[in-house]
């Protein structure tokens, strides 16, 4: 298989400071909030990441941060990393470049601002011309006693934005480097770095001898044949046990049921999901938070050819309940159901949450910047939100309607892949089928995983959606 320079994983980010003393000659930036203000005759609105040239010494940027919100900041540091970064494209290389911060800025603005500027600032691309590097971000305070403080907030708002970006680096490379046996062999090299984190992967044979229907039948039509990655973090003390689950589909033709030939250069991003649990997962483990969590990744190839599974197949799933298979092109469900049972029967976690690339018919409902959210109880369903709340990332609760639970009974089988009625509902449903009575919780991003264009704190290609509620959400049970 070709190798290619592919960006270091994760890629690497801008370095972020804060001091209160100015570096000397550096170009500096200030904050203009909503009421705006006007700089050598040209007035700036304060429009959260409006960005303005100022001409005054070193004086270089003025910066919109508009009503103080934590999503006008992340806007802001955003915006102001992507001016950076053409300025020293187009021009001089600079070392460092300064904000000033005010008097009044709180501790979560600051790391709202330096998220903003560490994913904003983000870019990948195949190629041996890694271009001009970016120059330090150095935030200044007026208050010398909030510098440690800051800088704290900081190294955890950096772990959080190279989850995000990691997440980000592997949705993006592309699928003639990227198989299943790429992303297993990724996943070890990435938990090997990270101490109390480690990972296991699982190959075809072993997944044929325990079962593994639904992972071997969708991977079953590529020259790559599917993985199991399986992590697992375990702290001592930790009173609670979560299960995340992603899918992995590094590459998916639809199968038999072929995609439309416009738009599917993009399902290298088919496993989006998966590339979030991954690197939820390891920034996790570098927090050190105090909650178990086992991670399990279902990675194949959705490919086109002799060997590939059928509509009207009946596969049999870890743990022996068989599906009547309806479209090829559904398969994240195929994959998931077998590891959710899987990982239920033997970890025995305290709650489960999926997340996928599943259905278009969430980008028809939610559109491009909000993920779905269905859960089986509330306390689970919030915890979820709150944690996307916090760092941005926007969620909607989506209903889990019983009025369609009989379209999931199959004919053929126990249960049908493809059942009729509101598609992201009913495929939610069909997931519900594996879990049990564990409290569960299935999130579909086929909407926010992909961006078209840049806004807020992302740039268009993948996105790292739902990396960073994932953390928060672990958080929240340490």
């Amino acid at each position: 298989m070709a190798r290619f320079p592919l960006p270091a994983l994760p890629s690497r980010l801008i370095d972020v400071e804060v001091a209160d003393t100015a570096r000397r000659g550096a170009p500096t930036a200030v904050l203009v909030p909503a009421e705006g203000a006007e700089f050598e005759g040209v007035r700036h609105s304060g429009k959260a990441g409006e960005i303005r040239e100022v001409a005054g010494g070193t004086l270089r940027w003025a910066i919109g941060v508009g009503e103080g919100e934590d999503k006008d900041w992340r806007a802001a540091g955003a915006s102001f990393a992507r001016t950076v970064r053409q300025a020293v494209t187009d021009g001089p290389a600079l070392k460092t470049v300064q904000v000033e911060l005010g008097a009044d800025v709180t501790g979560g603005q600051v790391a709202a601002l330096a998220t903003g500027a560490l994913l904003g600032g983000y870019r990948f691309k195949v190629t041996t011309d890694t271009g001009p590097a970016l120059p330090v971000l150095r935030l200044l305070t007026r208050d010398e006693r909030a510098v440690p403080a800051y800088t704290e907030q900081l190294e955890r708002v950096r772990v959080l934005a190279e989850a995000a970006t990691l997440a980000r680096d592997l949705a993006n490379t592309p699928s003639n480097i990227k198989n299943p046996a790429w992303l297993a062999e990724t996943a070890e090299r990435l938990a090997a770095a990270v101490p109390g984190l480690s990972a296991t992967v699982r190959d075809e044979q072993w997944l044929a001898e325990q079962g593994f229907g639904g992972i071997l039948a969708v991977g079953g039509g590529s020259a790559s044949p599917p993985r199991l990655i399986e992590f697992a973090y375990r702290p001592r003390g930790a009173a609670r046990h979560l299960l995340l689950v992603g899918k992995g589909i590094t590459f998916d033709t639809g199968g038999l049921s072929i995609k439309p030939a416009d738009g599917m250069h993009l399902m290298r991003t088919d496993m989006s999901g998966g590339g979030a649990v991954i690197a939820a997962i390891r920034a996790i483990a570098s927090l050190r938070l105090g909650v178990r969590v086992t991670a399990l990744v279902p990675a194949a190839e959705n490919h086109v050819s002799g060997s590939s599974y059928r509509p009207g197949d009946v596969v049999r799933h870890y743990g022996g309940t068989t599906t009547e298979v309806g479209n090829t092109d559904a398969e994240g469900r195929m994959v998931l159901a077998d590891a959710l049972v899987y990982g239920i029967r033997r970890f025995r976690p305290d709650a489960v949450v999926d997340v996928a690339t599943l259905t278009g018919a969430m980008k028809v409902a939610l559109g491009l910047r909000t993920g779905g959210l269905f859960a089986t109880e509330d306390e689970l369903a919030r915890r979820l939100s709150d944690a996307g709340g916090r760092v941005g990332e926007a969620w909607w609760r989506m209903p889990l309607l019983d009025e369609h639970a009989d379209a999931v009974r199959g004919e053929l089988a126990d249960v049908r892949q493809t059942p009729t009625g509101p598609g992201g509902i009913t495929a939610a449903l069909f997931l519900r089928e594996f879990v049990g009575d564990v409290p569960w919780a299935h999130l579909d991003i086929a909407g926010p995983a992909r961006a078209e264009q840049a806004y807020a704190d992302v740039v268009p290609g993948a996105t790292g959606f739902a990396a960073r509620t994932l953390v928060e959400f672990a958080a929240s049970y340490a």
